[in-house]
């Protein structure tokens, strides 16, 4: 929680109790579904939770948004962004049933209200949203072809409505495409512990 704290100590009390009972319920449900590997799960904060909020650096949502957590496995990015932005709506979908429980078990554990989470796989989703969030799910152009028709044509926020990818290593080839309008933006910008470097954040407007 430390480092919630560190990089926003904005947050309301309700919001830091919500983001200090990840912990005891990940590890609970990582005991019985293993959506974390094992060897990361101590390292929730920083690998998982505070990853997720480098999104929440980039753009802070308007109220109103609808956000797509696309692949969100056990709720990464969608449940921190949740908590940081109780006003705006997210939805979370994966393919794979058993992570879909956990994410609602936590969700409904800590009073999130903005957040459900559906079984479904992304070219079945038929929603409209500002934005679709995703961390390291496949690469951006197969991505692009499959959450396109869930971008919506109004504009609410300061950044035009698109993808926000969080990846790490390499990113030139599978942004090469759009090379003219999307945006890479380095995490170790906005946090300074070592194992940001090499981690980024991809804005693709769409």
């Amino acid at each position: 929680m430390e480092l919630i704290d560190k990089y926003f100590p904005e947050i309301t009390d309700e919001q830091y109790h919500q983001f200090e009972a990840l912990y005891d319920l990940y590890h609970e449900w990582n005991n019985k579904i293993n959506v974390i590997s094992r060897k990361d799960i101590d390292n929730l904060y920083e690998h998982h939770v505070l990853h997720s909020l480098a999104i929440a650096k980039a753009l802070r949502f308007k109220d109103g948004t609808k956000i797509l957590d696309f692949g969100t496995g056990g709720g990464f990015p969608g449940i921190p962004l949740a908590i940081m932005f109780p006003q705006c709506h997210f939805t979370l979908i994966d393919g794979t049933g058993k992570k879909i429980l956990v994410c609602n078990e936590v969700a409904s554990a800590i009073g999130l209200k903005n957040c459900e989470a559906r079984q479904i796989r992304g070219e079945e989703e038929r929603g409209k949203y500002d934005f679709v969030v995703t961390r390291a799910v496949m690469l951006l152009p197969d991505l692009v072809k499959i959450v396109k028709k869930n971008i919506s044509k109004k504009n609410n926020n300061a950044m035009p409505n698109g993808v926000l990818a969080l990846k790490g290593g390499d990113v030139n080839q599978e942004v090469h495409p759009y090379k003219n309008i999307v945006e890479v933006m380095d995490i170790d910008n906005w946090f300074s512990e070592p194992w940001f470097k090499g981690k980024h954040l991809i804005y693709l407007p769409l």
